[in-house]
């Protein structure tokens, strides 16, 4: 799927020098980035929407003693 998208020239020269100096593409670490990092993104961003949600009385938290009788019923 092709993905455009528009880099901070300061990021981009590095990208560039990066392909350069390897030989690799700058797709090619684009893509090693997402890849390897974007369990990191999910976890935090969906942890910040979980927040959130909570903050606007949108979702609670759970006791203890309602998770383990939940469980059992």
């Amino acid at each position: 799927m092709p993905i455009s998208l528009r880099l901070d020239p300061d990021i981009e020269a590095r990208l560039a020098h990066l392909s350069r100096a390897t030989g690799r593409s700058k797709t090619f670490y684009l893509r090693k980035l997402i890849e390897e990092h974007l369990d990191e993104l999910e976890d935090a961003y969906l942890a910040e929407h979980a927040l959130e949600q909570l903050r606007q009385g949108r979702d609670r938290v759970m006791t203890s003693e309602e998770f383990w009788r939940d469980l059992e019923g």
